[in-house]
């Protein structure tokens, strides 16, 4: 039944709309490269695959730090662009200052928080799934210590942190978390050195949430022989340390509001994905340390949220 429903899932992504004659182009900007295997790839073959799919053009510029941002956004713009996309929270300044000259654009930011007539933003619901996280996390500790690791403070991140923490402490109350900022998503020796602090301190479990840093603290996790958590993808086939993943399907929440660009309805409005939609927001594999009672609870905790018995916050 599970390979039938990822099947359908798979289906779902190839199947959609044609794009209208009134949607032609879409470009995104990232803060990283396309090769970080996390959240800038992600963001990339979103937009690529859905191109080729529903037949628009595609343009992507990739490591664009703050200082540039303006001027790569409005280069898009210029050049006709019908959608521009601002790949991270960190872009929402400039895309709000971009879309303010250029009224005929459409912007997206992902995991942007604030809309416009002409600005739509998407995210997930990064504190629910980080909640199931954190209940994993807390339920296979033995030290009685686990951690997080993020690279800057944004909403998503902190909603991150947040959710672990909450869902750590419904497993476990005595639980200590340990919450990291390295200031940067792509130094892995950074990323090595945070999660090796953070195993001297006793953790465990420990989940690194940046993008190419998270290869450094994955390699500490299985250098010391703790617990790691993956994030965007089902981390457990790269990592056998990985207890569980958060699997944020940026292809997938894309696929959702390029359809509707291509249809002529994307609005200047948030598009969320939550664990209702496992298209784009589901977890991943367990680890075979982790009991069946832990499994079946994590079922439950997943159909509360689900159905609204369980509301984690912040939203």
């Amino acid at each position: 039944m599970r390979h039938k429903i990822l099947a359908g899932l798979a289906a779902l992504l190839l199947a959609g709309p044609a794009a209208s004659e009134d949607f032609e182009r879409a470009a995104i900007v990232m803060p990283g490269s396309i090769s970080d295997n996390g959240w800038n790839q992600s963001g990339y073959e979103g937009l690529i695959q859905a191109g080729e799919a529903l037949g628009f053009e595609t343009a992507f510029s990739e490591s664009v730090h703050q200082p540039e941002q303006i001027e790569v956004l409005s280069d898009y713009a210029r050049r006709g662009y019908d959608l521009v996309i601002g790949h991270g929270g960190e872009f929402q300044d400039a895309v709000e200052r971009v879309a303010a000259r250029f009224p005929e654009t459409m912007f997206m930011v992902n995991n942007g928080l604030g809309n416009g007539e002409n600005i739509a933003n998407a995210d997930f619901y990064f504190s629910q799934i980080a909640y199931l996280m954190g209940y994993v996390a807390g339920s296979m500790t033995e030290t009685g210590t686990i951690g997080i690791i993020a690279a800057q403070k944004f909403k998503f991140t902190t909603d991150t942190v947040a959710g672990y923490e909450a869902g750590a402490k419904a497993a476990n109350p005595d639980v200590s978390v340990l919450v990291t900022w390295t200031g940067d998503w792509d130094d892995i020796a950074k990323g090595k050195e945070a999660a090796l602090n953070q195993i001297s301190q006793g953790a465990d479990v420990v989940w690194p949430t940046m993008d190419s840093a998270t290869l450094g603290s994955m390699q500490a996790v299985q250098e010391k022989g703790v617990y790691g958590i993956g994030i965007y993808r089902d981390a457990i086939n790269e990592w056998p340390e990985v207890l569980q993943s958060a699997i944020l399907d940026v292809r997938g929440n894309m696929r959702t509001y390029l359809e509707r660009a291509t249809a002529g309805v994307l609005e200047g409005a948030l598009y969320r994905a939550d664990m209702s939609n496992e298209l784009a927001m589901r977890i991943g594999s367990f680890h075979p340390d982790i009991p069946a009672d832990v499994v079946n609870e994590v079922a439950k905790l997943i159909d509360a949220m689900k159905s609204g018995a369980l509301v984690v916050e912040p939203q």
